[in-house]
């Protein structure tokens, strides 16, 4: 039977509140705040609301089309991806261009057209790379999107929320030509037909320090939406603002909302290491061994992002057993360090054994002699026939 052997407390326990919502105030419909590294919510608001994305949808987009196609690849744009409505790079059908060139035009100045031409190459026609999307998006734990269009524009049941957003972006920042592109300021893509001069319309990367993405967006019914990404010191940061406003004054909101997110994160949160891995203090005792007890290890780091406020919420309770009866194995799990901010269960890690305990006692002892008179004696008897 396992036993409670400690807890550590770090400080009295506070309950769990939500501190960020009190002190970040935005426009925006739907926003978030998460934290790159471990995927921690630092901050929300309406975050698993349903909401139209507009060009957010790109970063899907991007991403489906970095890991199903070849940069290299010449696109020929059909008829219906020159038809595609504004913004657009206005390519005519049958023209040649890369894949990667098309996704430069995608990320830096949100080309509709580019978007189609995309689709169709990638998946043969725009419903199945749709389809293909949004199967991408379940499979990250966004659950509550579904992707209509490549590129964002407003159709049928067209939607994602903040949070979800949040969980595609952490996963398009790990791909390396991903961050390549949407870190580039500017860039000439080329076709059979014509240049096309590309410049990144992120403001951020220019006006928020460690900023590095990702992806604006607008439509009548998601007005004006942004998921940015800044970096400072080892932490990098993801924030979404879905519907901060329409008209000249929701374009200006959207950054507004988005630098006040994203400051909030950096000023009150750091990395704090709750537990480390290694050989812990605490022995259990062994029964029917000729070992007494034995150690344990705690098998993982845990490192998270908190504000001074939740440090003092923290908690740890080493749930290991008193009294182990032998056998035991090797790195066998014998309990957990469960870790608790207030009262809420934010990790269990692994306790394991740093040695075997072979059991010893009458019947085991008498299994062993007979064995090894066997194994002298050359007969294929086993105890087991004795």
């Amino acid at each position: 039977m396992k036993k409670i052997i400690f807890s550590f407390i770090l400080a009295i326990l506070l309950p769990l509140t939500a501190f960020a919502e009190e002190e970040i105030k935005v426009s925006a419909h739907g926003a978030i705040l998460m934290d790159f590294e471990t995927g921690r919510v630092l901050w929300e608001k309406n975050s698993k609301a349903p909401l139209a994305m507009a060009s957010t949808t790109k970063i899907m987009t991007a991403i489906v089309a970095l890991e199903n196609g070849n940069l290299d690849d010449k696109v020929t744009v059909s008829k219906k991806a020159a038809l595609a409505p504004e913004v657009k790079m206005h390519l005519s059908a049958g023209e040649e261009i890369t894949l990667r060139d098309l996704l430069y035009a995608l990320m830096l100045q949100s080309y509709n057209d580019s978007a189609v031409a995309i689709a169709e190459h990638i998946s043969g026609d725009v419903a199945s790379f749709c389809n293909q999307m949004t199967e991408k998006a379940k499979s990250l734990g966004a659950k509550d999107t579904v992707f209509e269009t490549p590129n964002g524009l407003d159709a049928g049941d067209h939607h994602s929320t903040a949070y979800d957003l949040a969980l595609i972006t952490s996963y398009a920042l790990k791909n390396e030509k991903f961050n390549e592109i949407i870190n580039t300021s500017s860039y000439t893509a080329k076709s059979n037909l014509r240049s096309y001069d590309l410049y990144n319309k992120n403001r951020l990367l220019n006006e928020f320090q460690g900023a590095n993405g990702v992806k604006t967006g607008f439509t009548g019914k998601a007005g004006h939406c942004f998921v940015g990404s800044a970096k400072r010191g080892d932490m990098q940061l993801i924030s979404v603002v879905l519907a901060s406003g329409w008209g000249t004054q929701g374009k200006e909101q959207k950054w507004i909302d988005t630098k006040r997110i994203l400051s909030y994160g950096f000023e009150k949160y750091h990395y704090e290491n709750i537990i480390k891995e290694g050989v812990i203090s605490d022995k259990v005792n062994v029964t029917r061994s000729r070992k007494e007890d034995i150690g344990l290890y705690i098998t993982e780091d845990f490192t998270i992002p908190i504000t001074e406020e939740e440090k003092n919420a923290i908690h740890i309770d080493i749930d290991i057993p008193l009294t182990i009866e032998a056998p035991v194995a090797k790195d066998e799990v014998l309990g957990y360090a469960n870790i608790y901010l207030g009262n809420e269960l934010i990790k269990q890690i692994d306790i394991k054994t740093t040695e075997s305990a072979e059991r010893h006692d009458f019947e085991t002892s008498i299994k062993k002699i007979i064995t090894n008179w066997l194994n002298m004696a050359g007969s294929e008897l086993t105890p087991e026939d004795v």
